[in-house]
């Protein structure tokens, strides 16, 4: 008897016209981005931004809102970032700003992130332990008044144990996944990690995934998990 976890959907393809309007009412629907600044186009999949935007953390936000859409296969920006009088800058303001940030968060040693700022433009250089320090740090500068961009420079440290890296993660997924940790198998080969196998549901595959990333010596993670309803 065929059950419905064998059944295979083929879920028809949405056309240009309608990603381009699931766009849009996405622009709207997100209150951080001023929709009405910025025209979309839709070729074969490809989504084209243009126009003009007060701040490069609302054009950040208009990236992530295209990127929910299914559908979408690719995305183009041509939004420049035009800045009220009122919060122009100078770099040098900009610089002292971004260091001071960076400087109260707890997160990794005194000054384990560079600053550098050309027109507005951030760049986070240095070395941190974990993947989501990086995160916190172009996080954190960001939403900063005049910045029209951030690069992420950041290295993560190796851990030049394998070993080291596979029993921290396993015994990670042990807490936290239990259920499904032993179906995950754990592949680390430098500071890259391959997570296969299966779990029971989307958000112990995403336990899974966060596991791998917190552990030190982690740089990148690729995840080849299934999630099995069956079992």
């Amino acid at each position: 008897m065929e059950t419905d976890a064998d059944v295979e959907f083929d879920l028809p393809m949405k056309s240009d016209l309608k990603i381009k309007q699931d766009v849009i009412a996405e622009l709207v629907w997100d209150s951080a981005i001023d929709a009405a600044q910025i025209g979309v186009e839709v070729n074969n999949g490809v989504v084209t931004l243009a126009g003009h935007l007060n701040s490069f953390a609302e054009k950040w936000y208009a990236e992530r809102a295209v990127q929910r859409i299914t559908g979408v296969k690719a995305l183009a920006m041509d939004v420049d970032i035009t800045l009220p009088g009122s919060t122009v800058r100078n770099d040098t303001d900009i610089a002292r700003t971004a260091e001071n940030v960076l400087q109260w968060m707890t997160y990794w040693p005194k000054d384990a992130v560079k600053v550098m700022v050309e027109d507005g433009w951030i760049t986070l250089s240095g070395e941190v332990d974990l993947e989501y320090q990086r995160k916190a740090a172009t996080d954190a500068v960001r939403h900063l008044m005049g910045v029209t961009g951030v690069s992420d420079q950041i290295t993560l440290k190796v851990n030049s144990s394998l070993e080291s890296v596979k029993s921290e993660i396993e015994a990670a997924l042990s807490r936290r996944a239990k259920s499904d940790a032993q179906h995950i198998l754990v592949k680390v080969n430098g500071g890259n990690v391959t997570l296969s196998g299966y779990t029971h549901s989307w958000y112990e595959r995403e336990l899974a995934r966060h596991a791998a990333w917190g552990t030190p010596g982690v740089t990148n993670v690729v995840d080849e998990l299934t999630v099995n309803y069956s079992e």
